[in-house]
């Protein structure tokens, strides 16, 4: 598969060049570097993020609030 990388001065334009490849049959996906414009109160997402992932990211760490906030701000001696 190749891939070709293409940048565009003008948003109007990249949006017209989205759609064009996208109609191309022998394109299989297209991608940009910067997210089209949503608006305020849009939170979509591509892919949606998978919590249980994440699963035992702590684990075996002590991690607790004091000692989060311990080492966040040491206390400085005079």
């Amino acid at each position: 598969m190749e891939q070709i990388v293409v940048q565009v001065r003008d948003k109007e334009k990249t949006k017209v060049l989205l759609e064009l490849l996208a109609a191309l049959d022998f394109v299989d996906s297209v991608h940009t570097s910067e997210p089209e414009e949503v608006g305020p109160d849009s939170t979509t997402r591509e892919e949606p993020l998978d919590f249980f992932l994440l699963a035992g990211l702590w684990q075996d760490r002590d991690v607790s609030l004091e000692s989060i906030r311990q080492r966040a701000w040491p206390r400085q001696r005079s």
